[in-house]
C-alpha cells in the first residue's frame, strides 16, 4: 500500500501577491481546486514575509499559522492580545476576520497558512501524525526537511492514503508538520 494519496511537490510552486498585496503566497492545495480566496472551504499554502504590515482580512475563516524558517514575528490583535512565532514556535490558530498586524522581529520568513471555513476545522502540530486518514479525516504531512526514505522533498506536502501506516514517518517527528481537516 502506498503512504500517500497524493504529493504536492514543492518545486512546482509559484509565489503570488498577497491578497492585500503586503507579500507573497503559494498555494498548495485548494478545496474546491481553483476556488480562490473568497470562495475556498480550505486552502493550504505557504508565505514569505518579508515585511513588517497587515494580514489580509478572511471573514468567516480560521487560520493556523506556522513559521517554517526564519523570523521571528509578532502577531497583534485589536482586542490587545500580541502572539510572537517563531521557527520552532508551536502552530498558531487564529480568526481570520479579525485585524492582525504583523512586526517582523529578525529576517524574513516563510510560513505555513491553514485557512478553513465551516464545517471545515483543522488542527495542525508539529510531528508525526497519529492516525491515516480513515477515520473521516483528510489527513495530510508538510515535510519541514529531507524525507527521501518516503519520497518527500523539503517543504512538499503530502495526502496520507486511506489506511496509510503513518509508523514510516515516526522516526523524523521534527522535520514534520501534520494537518488533519475534518469536517463537523
Amino acid at each position: 500500500m502506498n503512504l500517500f494519496a497524493e504529493v504536492h511537490r514543492a518545486a512546482a510552486r509559484r509565489f503570488t501577491p498577497w491578497k492585500n498585496g503586503g507579500g507573497e503566497t503559494a498555494e498548495i492545495l485548494c478545496v474546491p481546486e481553483a476556488a480562490g480566496f473568497d470562495a475556498f472551504d480550505w486552502r493550504i499554502s505557504t508565505a514569505k514575509v518579508a515585511q513588517s504590515g497587515p494580514f489580509s482580512n478572511f471573514p468567516g475563516v480560521m487560520r493556523n499559522l506556522t513559521v517554517i524558517e526564519g523570523g521571528p514575528m509578532r502577531l497583534s490583535f485589536p482586542n490587545g492580545t500580541i502572539h510572537e512565532l517563531g521557527a520552532q514556535a508551536a502552530p498558531f490558530a487564529f480568526s481570520g476576520e479579525v485585524g492582525c498586524g504583523c512586526d517582523l522581529l529578525g529576517p524574513e520568513l516563510l510560513d505555513l497558512n491553514v485557512m478553513v471555513r465551516p464545517p471545515y476545522r483543522a488542527e495542525v502540530v508539529r510531528g508525526a501524525p497519529r492516525r491515516g486518514s480513515g477515520m473521516g479525516l483528510t489527513c495530510l504531512v508538510f515535510a519541514l526537511g529531507e524525507l527521501a526514505e518516503v519520497g518527500l522533498a523539503r517543504h512538499d506536502l503530502a495526502v496520507l492514503a486511506d489506511g496509510a501506516e503513518v509508523a514510516a514517518l515516526a522516526p523524523h517527528p521534527e522535520h514534520l508538520i501534520t494537518i488533519e481537516i475534518s469536517a463537523g
